[in-house]
C-alpha cells in the first residue's frame, strides 16, 4: 500500500508531544543551527507527510526564501545502502553472489594483496580500504570523472587484511558501483534508476543531477537546497557540495539527489518486505539478509565490533550504547544510515516505522541534530 495522509493520533502519536519536536527542529532552522531541514515520519503506513523548515539558500541573506515544498536534498552517505540494495538485485538474479571475489569482475583490482577483497568485504566495510583516497582532494579539484576515483581504489594499498576488521570505506562504494556497470552494462545511476528509482515512482530521485535538471525556464535544480559548506570546502567553488561538478558525478558513496517523500517511498518498501503499492522489487529474504549482523559469521573481525557494531549489507545497525545520528530510542532491529551533509534515514520494524530527516547542516562526526531529533520523534510514540 501506499503511505496514507494520517493526523498525528491517527498514527498513534501524542500529538502535544508531536508537535514539540516540530517546534524543536523549526526552532534550529529559525536560530541558524541549520539551514533547512525536511523531515518525514511514518507509522503503520500513515505520516502526517513531508515537513520542511528553514530556507533554500544558505546566505543570510537568503532568509526570505523559504524553502521549497518540493526541495530536493543531497543525502552523502545515505547512497550506500541504496547502491547496495542494487548489488542485492543483482544477486536475486543470480548473476552475482556475494562471497566472489571483486577481482572476478575488476581485475585491476587485483593488484597490491587485494586479491581476496569480497563483495561482502565491501558490503559490510571489512575489505581493508581506506574511506577516501590519499589524492582524493587533487581529484576534486581536477574536476575528475568517476573513473578516475575507481582507478585510485584499485591502486589504493589495504590498510588490513580482508575480513579481519572493520574500517568505514567510501572506497569500497566506488567499486560496487562500477561492479553494477560492468555486469548489467549500465551506469550505476541508470541500474537504479530502471530497478527502484522507477518502480517506486520515486520521480525526484537520481544518482547524479541528468543535464535535464539544469534546461527549461524552472529547471529542477532550483528545487536542490544548498548545503552549508564546511570550511575545507568554502574555496572550492568548482568541486564543493553544492558545485554543479559534484551534483552531476553522482559518487556511488554520496551523490544521490532526492526528496523526504521518495527517500519515504522507498522505506516504506523495505518495511512491507520489498513491495509497494504491489509492484515488488525486492524479495523479503533480501532484505532480511541485509538487515541482518554480517559480521556475525567473520571470525577474525573482533569480537567487539561484531557484538557492538554490527553492519549489514551496506546497512549501519542500531548499536547499542551509541547515540549518533540514532539517538536512544530505536529497537535492537532498526537499521539505517546516515550522510555527511547533515542527513539521516532509520528504519524499525519492530515498530512498523521510518524516519527520514534530511538537513543542509553538515553535522559530522556525531550527528548530534540528528540524534536529538529522532530522539523527539520517537519520544511521540504512544
Amino acid at each position: 500500500m501506499d503511505l496514507k495522509p494520517a493526523s498525528a493520533a491517527e498514527m498513534g502519536l501524542d500529538p502535544v508531544r508531536w508537535m514539540a519536536a516540530l517546534r524543536l527542529i523549526e526552532g534550529w532552522c529559525e536560530q541558524d543551527l541549520m539551514p533547512s531541514a525536511g523531515f518525514l515520519l511514518a507509522r503503520n503506513g500513515k505520516t502526517t507527510g513531508p515537513v520542511l523548515f528553514g530556507r533554500q539558500r544558505v546566505g543570510m541573506g537568503d532568509q526570505g526564501v523559504r524553502i521549497r515544498d518540493d526541495a530536493i536534498f543531497l543525502i552523502a552517505s545515505i547512497t550506500k545502502p541504496i547502491v547496495g540494495l542494487g548489488v542485492l538485485r543483482l544477486v536475486e538474479q543470480g548473476r552475482l553472489c556475494l562471497d566472489e571475489r571483486v577481482e572476478a569482475h575488476i581485475p585491476e583490482f587485483s593488484r597490491i594483496g587485494k586479491h581476496a577483497v569480497t563483495l561482502r568485504n565491501l558490503l559490510t566495510h571489512t575489505s581493508g580500504l581506506p574511506d577516501m583516497l590519499p589524492n582524493n582532494r587533487e581529484l576534486r579539484v581536477a574536476n575528475s570523472p568517476l573513473s578516475a576515483f575507481v582507478a585510485g581504489a584499485c591502486e589504493v594499498p589495504l590498510d588490513f587484511p580482508p575480513g579481519r576488521g572493520v574500517q568505514y570505506q567510501s572506497m569500497g562504494f566506488a567499486l560496487l558501483g562500477e561492479l553494477i556497470a560492468r555486469v548489467t552494462g549500465k551506469t550505476c545511476a541508470q541500474f537504479l534508476q530502471d530497478e527502484f528509482f522507477g518502480p517506486l515512482k520515486m520521480m525526484d530521485t537520481a544518482l547524479g543531477a541528468p543535464n535535464s535538471w539544469f534546461e527549461g525556464k524552472s529547471p529542477k535544480v532550483e528545487r536542490m537546497a544548498d548545503v552549508r559548506i564546511p570550511e575545507d570546502q568554502v574555496l572550492e567553488t568548482t568541486w564543493n557540495w553544492n558545485s554543479r561538478y559534484w551534483r552531476q558525478l553522482g559518487v556511488p558513496w554520496g551523490g544521490l539527489l532526492t526528496t523526504p517523500a521518495d527517500l519515504g517511498r522507498l522505506s516504506q518498501m523495505l518495511l512491507q518486505g520489498g513491495v509497494l503499492d504491489g509492484v515488488r522489487v525486492l524479495s523479503p529474504v533480501t532484505i532480511a539478509a541485509a538487515t541482518r549482523n554480517q559480521l556475525d559469521g567473520m571470525r577474525e573481525v573482533p569480537e567487539e565490533d561484531r557484538r557492538c557494531r554490527p553492519w549489514g549489507l551496506g546497512w549501519r545497525l542500531n548499536w547499542p550504547a551509541h547515540s549518533a545520528n540514532f539517538g536512544e530510542f530505536l529497537s535492537p532491529r532498526a537499521y539505517g544510515h546516515w550522510g555527511a551533509t547533515g542527513t539521516s534515514l532509520w528504519i524499525d520494524p519492530e515498530r512498523n516505522a521510518f524516519g527520514v530527516f534530511l538537513t543542509t547542516q553538515p553535522q559530522e562526526p556525531q550527528g548530534n541534530y540528528l540524534a536529538r531529533a529522532a530522539n523527539a520523534m520517537l519520544s511521540a510514540f504512544v
